[in-house]
């Protein structure tokens, strides 16, 4: 049974569960997001008695919103335990440490942030809500300064996001602090199948404009990509899904291969694939198979046959957070056609309520290799030359 929630449902997601007759559970939000006519909805109560008669139910979340609800419905499975062990970062080290004993992370309360020894912390590090979501409170610290900055910065932030999400999606009383991992970044969709075995979905590199950016901007996908890491990511996929016993389970992957190879896990996100209904659509995109309906009929993609034709060719997903440092409230328009002009090969738009989320939306994209740059650019971009804004007093 699938999931929906807030933030946001796509229109290529509606369609797979009404067309493959998927149960959605009928949640009140799922009733008022604008699932379509036909949909298989089933009721909450038939959920958890469907779940109950089940050892590993094939369950799925357009949005981690829906942990609460199963956290708060199904306590007497093994399940909300499975979750947790990825959704907070802290169980998550605490379990992968046998896999990965050097690797440096320490938890503390926003509270006692200034309390911190500063000296003990290994430089560069990054810091990080204990249960986050979506890059927020997000910060890279390389000196002193920055960290005392960095305190300020993400004593402001929490004003801001606090209300956005659940607390099982976003949790800014803790914070985690970890050694940074340098190297090549990948976001990963995936499933553990009905014997606990790893499907590789998806697979993308996620690139910064810069080695201090930690934003979102650009993840992009491509016939050379996904040869040349499926093989080392299923492997390092199974050795996690080992550690946690889970089965019937989807996660989204980010990690890290530094420059010897060695590949290190950034965070595994539970029960769904990239947020806001991104990295799924995008495989369907690119390459014409559907990972909502692979995971539930328990497919694998046959990735030789998938490849073919696509050499050359880059498949990005564009994240236009609002990077322009002006506040939300003073933004009055965003140009979305002047966007699309700067791309040889838009796919698909999706604009998102920016005076809400903060986000003004998600671009899909086809770029030839050697066309790069127009990926660099809008990388590069704060975004201001796109949007109208009232004075700044």
């Amino acid at each position: 049974m699938f999931f929906v929630d807030k933030p946001y449902v796509s229109d290529f997601f509606k369609m797979t569960v009404r067309d493959n007759a998927i149960p959605v559970v009928g949640t009140d939000i799922a009733k008022k997001s604008g699932l379509y006519s036909g949909t298989k909805v089933i009721s909450e109560e038939r959920a958890i008695e469907m779940i109950r008669e089940s050892d590993n139910p094939a369950i799925y979340t357009t949005s981690e919103n829906s942990i609460g609800w199963l956290s708060k419905h199904l306590g007497f499975s093994n399940l909300p335990g499975k979750i947790a062990l990825f959704k907070n970062k802290l169980k998550f080290r605490k379990l992968t440490k046998s896999i990965f004993p050097n690797f440096y992370f320490k938890e503390v309360r926003v509270e006692d942030l200034k309390k911190i020894q500063f000296n003990e912390l290994p430089l560069p590090f990054i810091i990080k809500p204990t249960v986050g979501f979506f890059s927020m409170g997000v910060y890279k610290v390389s000196s002193y300064e920055e960290w005392i900055s960095t305190i300020d910065s993400i004593i402001a932030e929490i004003d801001q996001i606090k209300d956005l999400y659940p607390g099982e999606v976003l949790d800014t009383s803790s914070f985690i602090i970890e050694q940074c991992i340098d190297g090549e970044e990948f976001a990963v969709d995936a499933y553990y199948n009905s014997t606990g075995e790893p499907v590789i979905l998806s697979i993308l590199k996620h690139t910064f404009s810069s080695d201090a950016d930690v934003s979102d901007r650009v993840y992009t996908s491509s016939k050379k990509i996904i040869e040349s890491n499926l093989e080392d990511f299923t492997d390092f996929a199974g050795k996690i899904g080992g550690l946690a016993g889970v089965k019937n389970f989807p996660v989204h992957i980010e990690l890290r291969r530094d420059k010897d190879g060695i590949l290190l896990p950034i965070e595994v996100n539970p029960m769904r694939f990239g947020g806001w209904c991104t990295t799924a659509d995008i495989s369907f995109l690119a390459y014409g198979f559907n990972p909502y309906l692979y995971y539930y009929s328990q497919k694998k993609p046959n990735w030789p046959e998938i490849l073919k034709g696509k050499d050359g060719k880059l498949f990005s997903i564009v994240v236009l957070d609002n990077s322009t440092g002006i506040d939300v409230d003073k933004i009055t328009s965003f140009d979305y056609e002047k966007l699309l002009s700067k791309f040889e090969k838009p796919i698909e738009l999706r604009k998102i309520d920016y005076k809400k989320y903060s986000v003004f939306g998600f671009l899909f994209t086809e770029t030839r290799e050697e066309n790069f740059v127009e990926l660099k650019n809008i990388l590069d971009s704060d975004l201001k030359e796109f949007i109208s804004s009232l004075p700044l007093t």
